[in-house]
């Protein structure tokens, strides 16, 4: 065995053959996406409409950070099922701290002014990943329990403060980014294009960005290499509760408004578009491309449902289809064994 090989083999990163393997899973969702765009004008030339692609997209922004946030966090071999929660509760908690007291069934405090709306909903998104983390790296908390709890609690703690009910009032610079149009394409559309860039460029060039996939592959020999594992964890948690917040502020501004239940029965869609996208729910594999075809992928085949008149109820369905059917792909696909 040569030095590179034993070296590969003391850090598990994606080498050799298996940076071919992750490149065409990568692109394994393309030719599916153009079948699905085929399939879309056959049932309905309404779907190759400008219009109708913009539609799709503005969609998929709010369910394709709640993606990438999860990715970055499979990739480093974690989970977080509180993302759910987070693109609810964070904007909740923000319009708890900037509107005033109106009489109505929901009441803010105004402590802060409504300008802070947007960074006190991001401040809420990082605190909860801290909380996570602390958690799950300090105190050695089993994460999966972790974090379906913090999804349990956040999600009650979303309905208490809304008294169950709608926010509709909400400052027009919260909503701006969900709602405002740059060039002729809604402005998230542009905003969660950049933020994919800069997460598939992290991973790729950035030293941290690299380790995630050692700290994924293998956490005790990244640590064995000088990585710190715990550390870069910790800051990949905060990462993904700030970009699920922020969700919820393109969410908010897109609908108008903030609902009790935003965000409830999301995790099962991110897991069916990280999966079908090739990110490895064991860690250490996957890239930010493959999650954002997976979303691509979802958003479409609903849409294409929706033309064809089918009724949205069988869209969970579908989508625990396409979960068990990309597991059994990637199963003989990647010659992985199973225990």
């Amino acid at each position: 065995m040569s030095p590179t090989t034993e070296l590969s083999g003391t850090v598990p990163a994606p080498t050799g053959r298996r940076i071919d393997l992750a490149r065409f899973r990568d692109l394994s969702l393309v030719p599916v996406l153009l079948v699905l765009g085929v399939i879309g004008f056959a049932v309905s030339p309404a779907f190759l409409t400008t219009d109708n692609l913009l539609g799709v997209g503005q969609q998929a922004t709010e369910l394709s950070l709640l993606v990438l946030a999860e990715a970055l966090i499979l990739i480093a071999g974690r989970m977080d099922l509180s993302l759910e929660s987070t693109i609810g509760v964070a904007p909740v908690i923000a319009m708890w701290l900037v509107l005033p007291d109106h009489g109505g069934r929901f009441n803010g405090i105004g402590l802060f002014p409504t300008w802070t709306a947007i960074p006190l909903c991001l401040a809420v998104g990082a605190l909860i990943g801290a909380f996570n983390g602390f958690l799950i790296l300090k105190l050695r908390l089993n994460g999966f329990i972790v974090t379906l709890g913090g999804l349990t609690m956040l999600r009650g703690l979303q309905v208490a403060i809304s008294q169950g009910q709608s926010i509709v009032n909400v400052p027009t610079s919260f909503g701006y980014l969900g709602s405002a149009s740059w060039l002729g394409v809604p402005a998230a559309i542009w905003i969660c294009a950049l933020l994919f860039l800069l997460g598939g460029c992290a991973l790729a060039w950035l030293r941290h960005g690299r380790a995630l996939y050692a700290i994924g592959g293998n956490a005790e020999a990244a640590r064995a290499a000088g990585i710190r594992v715990d550390r870069i964890t910790w800051v990949v948690l905060i990462i993904g509760g700030t970009l699920a917040a922020f969700a919820g502020v393109l969410y908010t501004g897109h609908y108008g408004s903030i609902s009790a239940g935003q965000g409830n029965g999301w995790i099962f869609q991110v897991f069916a578009a990280t999966v079908i996208g090739g990110v490895s729910l064991n860690g250490g594999r996957g890239t930010i491309f493959g999650a954002l075809t997976g979303v691509l992928t979802l958003q479409l085949v609903v849409n294409v449902m929706t033309l064809a008149g089918v009724p949205p109820l069988w869209n969970q369905f579908l989508n625990g289809v396409i979960i068990i059917v990309a597991l059994i792909i990637s199963r003989f696909a990647s010659g992985e064994k199973q225990e």
